[in-house]
């Protein structure tokens, strides 16, 4: 095809050529060839799919990036970078990202964060989320507001190491709240492994283990009664894209938190409604986006958008708890500091 399109170009040119404009009419004529291969090739690409009928998203994908969930505030409404400040953007994360402390001793962020693949800055821009247009999260509502201030006394009543249950769901190897819905991604190890059936659409996940297993056969949501810290989830196809509606959250799901491209530990409400799209955009790349709408939490609904991108496999155990004393390390020195500092002391 590309050929074939190479030689037509060239033949149409042909007869303009001269002994004088030889040089600058070959190189109008290569030019105009080569946009034309890409223009072809950009659009031969079709969608391939399941002997079942259902677009092929199968392989080893990753949502890894260094665009922010939410947008600097110095950028305002600027939605895009110039590729020379996507660049400049990427070269200052990863600099942010490598430039550890000598007293970090939790490991070596070059070592093992220096992944097979590359961040980027996600389709140049400047957040994940694009709308609102400034792209942060919106205002919560004052029902939330109040919610999440009585929430923080009890923690400051109680202590952020009391108990397991004090800790974020992180540290206590249950969810960076990166699997979603809607997810946004990872520090590391943000890779996903996708799996179809015929009623099925499963996606797992390397970092912390997670798998959602979305039915698309038409199977309704499971009783209003029955809540669940990550929703329950849904699946239609729409043409060539897979459309996910997940409800029946529990009051207690996880959003965002440090650092800003994880969601966890930020509560949402009882009425959290998400919806999710993914496309094939080629043979690389898939684009996901979400929209979140929470009545009770937020004061409006807000979306984002970012590439997920093909990437070599496999995905390898996580293994959150294996030689983990980091939980148990916190826990047993605020008891020391109690003794120290003379307080009462839990068993």
């Amino acid at each position: 095809m590309g050929r074939r399109i190479l030689t037509d170009v060239v033949q149409a040119f042909r007869p303009a050529v001269t002994r004088r404009t030889k040089v600058l009419h070959y190189t109008f004529v290569v030019v105009m060839a080569a946009a034309a291969l890409v223009s072809a090739q950009k659009k031969t690409w079709t969608v391939p799919h399941l002997a079942d009928g259902q677009p092929d998203f199968t392989g080893y994908w990753t949502n890894s990036t260094y665009t922010p969930l939410e947008r600097d505030r110095e950028f305002g409404t600027k939605e895009f970078f110039t590729p020379a400040e996507a660049e400049a953007y990427a070269k200052k994360r990863e600099q942010i990202e490598n430039s550890q402390s000598k007293d970090d001793i939790h490991y070596d962020n070059v070592i093992w964060q220096g992944e097979k693949y590359a961040k980027v800055v996600t389709r140049s821009r400047t957040s994940i989320i694009y709308d609102p247009p400034d792209g942060r999260i919106p205002d919560l509502t004052p029902a939330a507001r109040a919610l999440a201030a009585a929430r923080a006394a009890e923690a400051r009543l109680h202590g952020p190491s009391d108990a397991a249950s004090s800790r974020s769901l992180g540290e206590r190897c249950i969810s960076w709240g990166n699997e979603g819905p809607p997810m946004v991604g990872s520090t590391y190890q943000a890779n996903l492994q996708i799996v179809q059936t015929k009623t099925s659409f499963v996606i797992r996940h390397e970092i912390m283990h997670g798998v959602r297993i979305i039915p698309v056969d038409g199977t309704p949501h499971v009783a209003k009664n029955v809540r669940m810290l990550f929703g329950d989830s849904r699946g239609r196809w729409d043409g060539e894209t897979l459309v996910v509606d997940t409800t029946n959250y529990s009051d207690r799901t996880p959003f965002r938190g440090p650092p800003a491209t994880t969601r966890q530990d930020i509560f949402t409400g009882r009425e959290l409604h998400v919806t999710e799209r993914f496309t094939r955009q080629d043979a690389d790349s898939i684009l996901y986006r979400f929209t979140v709408d929470d009545p009770g939490t937020f004061v409006r609904p807000w979306s984002g958008e970012m590439v997920i991108r093909k990437m070599e496999g496999p995905l390898f155990e996580y293994a959150c708890h294996e030689g983990n004393y980091g939980l148990a390390n916190i826990l047993s020195a605020a008891r020391v500091e109690e003794r120290s500092a003379g307080g009462q002391t839990a068993p």
